[in-house]
């Protein structure tokens, strides 16, 4: 048996040599070390020595596969390394290397960005819901009528269980309210939807980030001196802003935020960025009912909504809300 391993290594070693490729060297491994192969023949002939040889004999059966498999291992490198070295044959390592072109943010998630850091270091925390909401969240826990033209089909989008996708962000502050007990100091960023008619200014699906804050003797100094502090880091601590009297069924008193601003080579102008106002008491009256107890009713509170797009456009100078939803790689670049 020993003339046999020793025949069988040497016809191995000798196949493994003349292997071209590694499929010719796949073929000479099953060979010799397939199940039906040479080596594993041998071994199958183990049973039939005597007991005082079997040992000898297993060592050099051992010696014999570790032999083979050593040198399929070196040939396998062998050719790995002969086709590399084809694969590159003919390439002039002088040449220059290209340049690979850098992503960059999307001026909404930029804007996005900065506002939240702003409203986190303010103690702001991060609120999130559904964008499939019901009629309550969305509209009657915010005070807003039967009649309110929001509530309309023709502006909102509806399906036929009778929700709907949310037309503001403010249904998460409804939400908040229902699981959390004052104090409450959350921001809302997320997607809005309304049906409008697509134009410069205007789209069916925008961006809102709204905030709410609920606590014992919330003030309107309290509300005006967040909303300047937040838009003048944004914009910068020159920028001047100014709060209009305005109606929101969710806020009394309610007020609509412009901030004058100056784009290069135009003349200064306000522009509006934002709603805010008190939480009207008819939503903390909601609420309660909602969760079956009172802790909001001793509450007040303010609330504000600004559009993330109108922001972007506002940073930037963009003149068209749509270049924010076209995916132009010459319009993104930048931004980057």
């Amino acid at each position: 048996m020993k003339q046999q391993l020793d025949t069988i290594q040497v016809n191995a070693l000798a196949a493994i040599a003349g292997a071209e490729d590694e499929r010719s060297l796949e073929e000479v491994r099953i060979t010799f070390l397939g199940k039906k192969g040479s080596l594993t023949t041998a071994s199958a002939g183990m049973k039939d020595l005597p007991k005082e040889e079997k040992p000898a004999m297993g060592q050099a059966l051992n010696e014999v596969r570790q032999a083979i498999q050593a040198s399929l291992e070196q040939k396998r490198t062998e050719l790995q390394a002969a086709r590399d070295a084809a694969s590159v044959e003919g390439l002039d390592m002088t040449l220059e290397g290209r340049d690979l072109a850098r992503g960059g943010l999307h001026p909404l998630t930029e804007i996005k960005e900065k506002a939240v850091s702003i409203l986190r270091r303010m103690g702001f925390a991060l609120a999130e819901g559904p964008e499939i909401e019901t009629e309550f969240h969305c509209f009657d826990a915010l005070n807003t009528p039967q009649d309110h033209p929001a509530r309309n089909e023709k502006d909102t989008f509806y399906f036929d269980s009778g929700k709907l996708l949310r037309t503001h962000t403010s249904s998460v502050q409804i939400r908040t309210m229902e699981a959390a007990k004052p104090p409450v100091r959350i921001i809302a960023p997320g997607s809005a939807y309304r049906r409008d008619e697509i134009d410069a200014t205007h789209l069916s699906v925008f961006h809102q980030l709204e905030g709410l804050y609920v606590d014992e003797n919330v003030t309107l100094g309290d509300l005006k001196g967040t909303l300047e502090y937040f838009l003048k880091a944004m914009f910068g601590d020159s920028t001047e802003v100014r709060f209009r009297p305005h109606f929101f069924p969710f806020t009394e008193p309610s007020f609509e935020i412009d901030v004058k601003l100056q784009a290069k080579g135009e003349e200064p102008k306000w522009i509006e960025v934002a709603g805010c106002g008190m939480v009207d008491p008819a939503v903390f009256s909601a609420v309660s009912t909602s969760r079956g107890d009172q802790v909001f009713e001793s509450m007040t509170g303010f609330a504000f909504g600004m559009g993330l797009d109108r922001l972007a456009m506002i940073q930037w100078g963009i003149k068209d809300i749509r270049l924010l939803i076209e995916n132009d790689v010459r319009f993104l670049s930048q931004f980057g």
